[in-house]
């Protein structure tokens, strides 16, 4: 039996795993971000690792570590050029993100938590983060979360959302069209209502498209069954709708209206129960007392003025009351007192096992949109602030499209916009949460984009929107902020309250029967179909006519 030949003593030992190798060293620290130089062949050598962490470590995006005292910083790159004087190293930009402990005997790295608190020295030694590094960076702690997706570029680990985080401080989604922006808010909604399920959620969907999405879990209700009675609007929204001039002879209008309206809900029985009543309570009052109290108004002797705004407002009531468009909300079967029933209904108390309703204002008339949509949010903030002294039932209001109800310059125009941004700068104390979902970010309120404490941003095409997403996100996340056009459909950026610290991710698929109704037209296989065409247009026309879907 042949004996095994012994290792040389002046044999070389095996070379270190290329994770535990240096690839550059610390040249600059400033504040939460420094500068390094990486070292070219370093670089080149661990963009061959088996593990895709360590592989990107050097890239614009991937994450690398420093050792200080006992413990860890964990940074990301942000920007890369080559050192012309050199020619053999890279200097990198590097936002710091936080610290973990340092294993003595194994140096790994553990228990990492946000932010800095000891700053590493110029000279610092600087090595790619691995695997199990970032297994611990994203470990979900013991709060409450929902998992979303994996972390890029791994497979296997799990990113979490912090949903207390997250909802406390709102949320924004934001991403051009076709990124999969619709098919990822329904999927962070299916999770809150798995992880919830007597939760409170409002979605506002202005094309119909969720509703599909939310068939077996959520409580749907469009202009068929949502019975929104007219009387729960407050005076503004009230002259939103009825009101037709502009300048001095609005003013007229909205003094002449606010006084029938107060006559009107006065003679209701609930309205003489209370004994300072104002124009905003919703209180019960019948349309045709409106008109009637306006027309007493217009023949009195003492009045003021001409019966111009007097016919205005008549004209302009009774053709809203005889419009079945406008039946939804201005039918007389609305005049019962209903707003118990109506709560409880679209705020899910109780739930039912269906913590979601879905509002679809497709089919509502487009100039009326934005009062229905003032309507519901403004109820959801007034019914948090009357129930302070109760158990607290949070509610979270999602809004699609919120470019359209909260726009850049004239947010204050509109009871909509003025409702929304409060609740975005108040909603947090009564137990109200702000979802905004939109395409188009620099059309947002300045202002409201800030007030989210969690942005998740998949792909944005436009300048303008990257440039504005980039200014309401933290110093730490710039580094993440460059790869937004760069991103694939179905990944996002997230950064802010709701995670540990700014990460990439690529969202779980969602089941066919799970997902929105908002996927694109394939224009080669429909254009193929051909046939009925006669019947297709009769369909159509006839539904148009009715103004009916």
């Amino acid at each position: 039996m042949t004996e095994m030949p012994r290792a040389n003593a002046f044999d070389p030992a095996p070379a270190p795993p290329l994770a535990s190798r240096p690839i550059g060293l610390v040249v600059s620290i400033a504040g939460s971000a420094s500068c390094m130089v990486i070292d070219r062949a370093a670089l080149a050598a661990i963009g061959d690792d088996p593990d895709p962490v360590v592989a990107s470590a050097g890239q614009v995006g991937g994450q690398i570590k420093m050792r200080v005292g006992a413990a860890w910083i964990v940074a990301n790159v942000r920007a890369l050029r080559l050192d012309a004087a050199a020619g053999t190293t890279i200097i990198a930009d590097i936002d710091f993100l936080g610290e973990g402990d340092e294993e003595r005997l194994t140096g790994k790295l553990y228990n990492f938590r946000r932010g800095v608190t000891r700053y590493p020295t110029p000279g610092a030694e600087v090595f790619p983060l691995s695997t199990a590094d970032l297994k611990q960076v994203y470990a979900a702690d013991d709060r409450a979360y929902i998992s979303i997706g994996t972390v890029y570029p791994t497979r296997d680990i799990r990113a979490a959302l912090y949903v207390d985080a997250m909802l406390g401080k709102h949320f924004a989604l934001v991403g051009s069209t076709g990124t999969g922006k619709s098919t990822s808010a329904a999927l962070i909604l299916h999770r809150i209502c798995e992880l919830a399920p007597q939760g409170h959620i409002v979605m506002i969907d202005p094309h119909g498209e969720y509703s599909a999405a939310f068939k077996t879990n959520g409580a749907l209700y469009d202009v068929n069954n949502l019975q929104l009675p007219y009387w729960l609007m407050n005076f503004e929204e009230h002259c939103e709708v009825f009101l037709t001039t502009q300048g001095s002879e609005r003013q007229i209008d909205a003094d002449i209206l606010a006084k029938c309206l107060l006559m009107a809900r006065a003679k209701s029985r609930l309205g003489q129960e209370i004994t300072k009543l104002t124009v905003d309570a919703p209180i019960p009052y019948l349309l045709s007392d409106l008109t009637n109290l306006i027309s007493l108004e217009m023949g009195k002797m003492d009045r003021a003025g001409d019966t111009a705004p007097y016919l205005r407002l008549k004209t302009k009531i009774d053709e809203i009351k005889a419009d079945p468009r406008y039946g939804f909300m201005f039918s007389g079967m609305l005049v019962a007192d209903t707003m118990a029933n109506f709560l409880a209904r679209i705020f899910r108390l109780p739930g039912d096992g269906k913590p979601i309703s879905i509002i679809d204002v497709s089919g509502v008339p487009s100039d009326i949109t934005a009062v229905v949509v003032a309507v519901l949010a403004r109820m959801t903030f007034d019914f948090a602030i009357w129930s302070r002294n109760e158990p607290q039932r949070p509610i979270l209001l999602v809004c699609e499209e919120a470019h359209r109800y909260i726009p850049a310059g004239n947010e204050s125009n509109s009871s909509v916009g003025r409702i929304l941004g409060r609740i975005a700068k108040e909603g947090r104390k009564y137990g109200v949460s702000l979802g905004l979902i939109t395409q188009r970010p620099s059309d947002l309120a300045e202002g409201v984009l800030s007030q989210c404490g969690t942005i998740i941003a998949m792909r944005l095409n436009n300048d303008r929107d990257q440039a504005f997403v980039r200014a309401a996100m933290p110093e730490g996340a710039r580094g993440f902020l460059d790869s937004i056009p760069a991103l694939r459909n179905r990944e996002c950026i997230i950064c802010g309250e709701g995670v540990t610290i700014p990460i990439r991710v690529c969202f779980d698929g969602l089941d066919e029967a799970k997902r929105p109704a908002s996927g694109d037209p394939l224009f080669s296989q429909l254009w193929r179909d051909t046939g009925g065409e006669d019947q297709i247009i009769s369909r159509t026309i006839r539904k148009w006519r009715a103004q009916g879907k």
